[in-house]
C-alpha cells in the first residue's frame, strides 16, 4: 500500500512539473510532503464522514446572516442572468463537509506571468480535481493596461483568479444536492432571518455601492425599472448578488448599470417588470372608475364605459 502511494505521489509530482530531486534538502522535501499525504489518508480512514452531521452542519452555518449574504453571485451573460455559490459558500460547505484539501499553488512563475494550480481533494473517496492556469502581470483599469512588478500585486492577482478556480473544484467534488440544499437554506435566511427593516438594510446597500463603486440610487432603480419605494426582499437580496458579483471581480459596473452620461437604451426607460405592473393595472383602474360612477348613479351602470367618461370629462369642463 505504502509503495502505492509512494508511486503515485511521485506521478503527481512529474505531471506537475516538479520531478523528483536528487539533492538532499529536495529529498527531505519530497519525504515530509509524502509522509503528510500519508497522513492525511489515514486520518481519513480511521475517522470518516457522517454525512447527515455534515449536513446537518452546512445547514447550520447556512443560518448566519453573514454568510447568507455572500453565499450567491450573480451577473448577466448573454442577456440571461448567471447565479451560483460564491467562493465564501463554497468554502464554508467544504470545511463541514470534512477529510477535504482544497486551495492553489504557484508552479511557475517569470517577469510577464505566473503559471498557478487549483485544486480540491476529498482525501476519504481519494478524488481528486485540479485546474492549471496562466495569470498575466497586469491589471485593466479604466485608464489603460497597468503592469504590475510589486510582488505583493502579483500575489494578490494570481490569488484571485485562484479562488474562482478553487471553487469550481470544490463544486465539482461535494454532491450538487448538498450545495442546492445550502443556497436554498441561505435564501431561507435572507427571506426570514432579518430583524433590521427593509429600509435601513437597502440604504445600507445603497451607499456601500455608491461609496465603493460610485453607483447611484438613480441607476439602480433604472435597473430594476421602478423607485426604491416599491423594493422587497427580493430586490435587496438581487443588490447583495450583484455587490457579491461585485467585489469577487465576477463581472463589472457596466454590465448591470448604465453609466448617468449615457442616454437610456431600453426605450421608454422601463424594465418588463414594471411593464407587466402597468398592463395589469390598467383593467383595475378601469374598474375602480367604473364601480364609482355607479356607486354615485345606478342608472349610470347600463351606459357603458363611454358614457361614463362623457360624464368625468363634463364635470371637468
Amino acid at each position: 500500500m505504502a509503495n502505492e502511494i509512494q508511486q503515485q505521489f511521485n506521478q503527481e509530482q512529474i505531471m506537475n512539473g516538479n520531478p523528483t530531486p536528487s539533492n538532499a534538502a529536495g529529498v527531505t522535501n519530497a519525504s515530509r510532503e509524502m509522509e503528510e499525504v500519508k497522513g492525511q489518508i489515514f486520518m481519513a480512514k480511521q475517522f470518516p464522514r457522517n454525512q447527515f452531521q455534515a449536513q446537518k452542519s452546512i445547514q447550520d452555518a447556512c443560518k448566519r446572516q453573514s454568510l447568507a449574504l455572500t453565499a450567491t453571485y450573480s451577473y448577466p451573460r448573454g442577456g440571461q442572468n448567471v447565479t451560483g455559490p460564491s467562493i465564501r459558500l463554497a468554502e464554508v460547505i467544504a470545511q463541514n463537509w470534512g477529510n477535504m484539501a482544497y486551495g492553489f499553488k504557484e508552479l511557475d512563475s517569470n517577469e510577464t506571468e505566473s503559471t498557478a494550480m487549483a485544486y480540491a481533494w476529498d482525501v476519504e473517496t481519494n478524488t481528486r480535481t485540479e485546474r492549471i492556469f496562466q495569470v498575466p502581470h497586469k491589471r485593466v483599469t479604466k485608464k489603460g493596461v497597468q503592469q504590475l512588478t510589486d510582488p505583493r500585486d502579483i500575489y494578490e492577482l494570481v490569488a484571485n483568479y485562484a479562488s474562482r478556480r478553487v471553487r469550481s473544484c470544490i463544486l465539482e467534488i461535494i454532491p450538487g444536492d448538498v450545495v442546492e440544499d445550502a443556497v436554498n437554506e441561505c435564501n431561507k435566511t435572507l427571506r426570514g432571518g432579518n430583524t433590521s427593516p427593509l429600509k435601513d438594510r437597502l440604504a445600507h446597500a445603497f451607499d456601500g455601492l455608491k461609496n465603493n463603486y460610485d453607483i447611484t440610487q438613480t441607476q439602480i432603480e433604472t435597473y430594476f425599472g421602478y423607485a426604491a419605494s416599491e423594493f422587497s426582499e427580493s430586490n435587496y437580496a438581487k443588490l447583495i448578488s450583484i455587490a457579491t458579483s461585485l467585489n469577487d471581480h465576477a463581472s463589472k459596473v457596466t454590465d448591470w448599470f448604465v453609466a448617468p452620461t449615457e442616454p437610456d437604451t431600453r426605450g421608454d426607460g422601463k424594465s418588463p417588470i414594471s411593464k407587466d405592473f402597468d398592463k395589469n393595472k390598467e383593467p383595475e383602474v378601469k374598474a375602480t372608475r367604473k364601480k364609482a360612477v355607479t356607486k354615485n348613479d345606478p342608472k349610470q351602470e347600463k351606459t357603458g364605459d363611454k358614457e361614463s367618461v362623457g360624464a368625468d370629462q363634463g364635470e371637468l369642463l
